[in-house]
């Protein structure tokens, strides 16, 4: 007891010197002053949310001085935006978005990112804009935007209702943002309606940015002593000398980005039906139905925090039916045919196009509607084939199974069937060589009647 005491502390002292050892690896010791960087590359989605929260947090609770978003974005979510908005608009800590490197953007959501950030900063070379809402139906009409296009002797058609309500809503969010942070309001409501663009050099010369950088330490340099509201109050921004400390996304932040990619919710959803499927067709393999019960809740929960169109997923699901139907009731191609369009036309509209990275990849539709025809129409056809054929063992399979008599008997004797002996009953007189045929199973007595009897 006393020695399992000693190693138990050793292993405390142990872990305690890795906490002290390795603090300063993730945080810079309270006395040193530094700006939290990160970052952001590729679509902007329910992961890019959740990594930009608990990076402001963990940057407030350690005591950073600045949080810097290194961002380059085709957009994304309108969801995941407005909600890394609102905490850049409540954080106690002054956020610095900064488009970088050279060639990377912040279009779309991106230009709304920077628009409310405190500092707005991009690198040479990169550009912001083409801030149109997109959805289903692609980037609405400019003519529609304007008030309708116009036809020979008749005036203005009427813009579609859904269209005007999504553009004007998206352009009163960007010119509040505009306006609280002093920024080209003009110019953000063109970014909108008509989809326009800026390069870093043109955007800080008509003050849709407040500094162009060439690298983080520049953007450091210039951001010093510039005043901004940070909690309604006015700060004067102390950036000289702030150390860089980078924070990566965590495993659930990876995990969260991964199985949100609509590719993956898409392949996690069919590997799902498929899994459950084997497992209900071949009762006591397990492992597919645990696979895909697993597969079917990520592809759910993903399915819960992106834009789905529900119209989409039934489509899906019916088309796997129609294929799986075809190869149980064979229809000569016409239900098979109709799943393989169903299914590719619930794939093309399952989620809507809320954003630029999340729609699922046309080569991959095609690809997986071929494998999934393939699957329902030959793997299942000759599964059921072979269910189909005839019993080769047990006791239906001895039922009018030839045999052939070892002794002469009247009633009970003795029988001979696949090199094996067998009790047998008869209602007539058998006498040995004679041949007959099992007409039922009584246990291990087999009820035979000549050959010769058959009608």
């Amino acid at each position: 007891m006393k020695i399992r005491s000693h190693a138990q502390a050793r292993w405390i002292k142990l872990l305690l010197l890795a906490v002290v050892v390795l603090a300063p690896a993730w945080f810079p010791q309270a006395s040193e002053r530094f700006a939290l960087l990160l970052t952001v590359d590729g679509a902007i989605g329910p992961a890019t949310s959740d990594y930009i929260r608990r990076g402001m947090e963990a940057g407030h609770e350690q005591g950073a001085a600045l949080v810097i978003i290194k961002m380059d974005t085709p957009g994304g979510l309108d969801t995941a935006m407005r909600d890394i908005i609102q905490h850049i608009l409540v954080s106690p800590l002054p956020v610095a978005t900064y488009v970088s490197p050279g060639g990377a953007r912040a279009a779309s959501a991106g230009t709304y990112i920077l628009y409310a950030s405190h500092i707005a900063a991009m690198a040479p070379g990169t550009n912001l804009g083409a801030a149109t809402p997109v959805e289903i139906g692609g980037i609405p009409d400019k003519d529609d935007l304007l008030g309708g296009k116009t036809e020979e002797g008749g005036g203005a058609d009427k813009p579609d209702a859904m269209k005007s309500k999504l553009v004007n809503d998206a352009v009163a969010y960007i010119r509040s943002l505009a306006q609280m942070r002093g920024r080209n309001v003009e110019w953000a409501e063109l970014a909108v309606r008509e989809a326009a663009s800026l390069s870093a050099g043109e955007a800080l010369e008509q003050g849709v940015i407040d500094i162009m950088a060439a690298g983080l330490p520049d953007l450091l340099e210039q951001a010093h002593g510039r005043s901004v509201t940070v909690g309604g109050m006015p700060q004067v921004l102390d950036t000289a000398g702030l150390t860089l400390v980078t924070l990566e996304p965590d495993w659930r932040n990876r995990l969260l980005a991964v199985i949100t990619d609509p590719n993956v919710a898409y392949i996690l959803m069919l590997i799902g039906i498929y899994g459950l499927f084997f497992e209900f067709a071949n009762p006591g393999f397990v492992l597919p139905g645990v696979a895909g019960a697993i597969c079917l809740l990520l592809a759910l929960y993903a399915f819960q925090i992106l834009p789905v169109n529900y119209a989409g997923l039934a489509l899906v699901a019916l088309g796997i039916i129609f294929m799986l139907a075809e190869a149980i009731v064979p229809s000569f191609g016409a239900l098979g045919f109709g799943g393989v369009i169903a299914f590719v036309a619930g794939s093309v509209i399952l989620f809507d196009e809320a954003g630029p990275g999340y729609a699922v990849s046309l080569p991959l539709i095609f690809g997986l509607a071929l494998i999934s025809a393939g699957f329902f129409l030959f793997v299942v056809g000759a599964a059921i084939k072979a269910r189909n054929r005839p019993i080769v063992s047990g006791e239906e399979e001895m039922l009018h199974t030839v045999g052939e008599v070892i002794d002469d008997f009247d009633g009970n004797g003795r029988i001979r069937i696949h090199g094996e002996v067998w009790k047998a009953e008869s209602a007539v007189p058998l006498y040995s060589g004679d041949k007959v045929r099992v007409i039922a199973v009584d246990g291990l007595v087999l009820k035979v009647q000549p050959t010769g009897q058959e009608v």
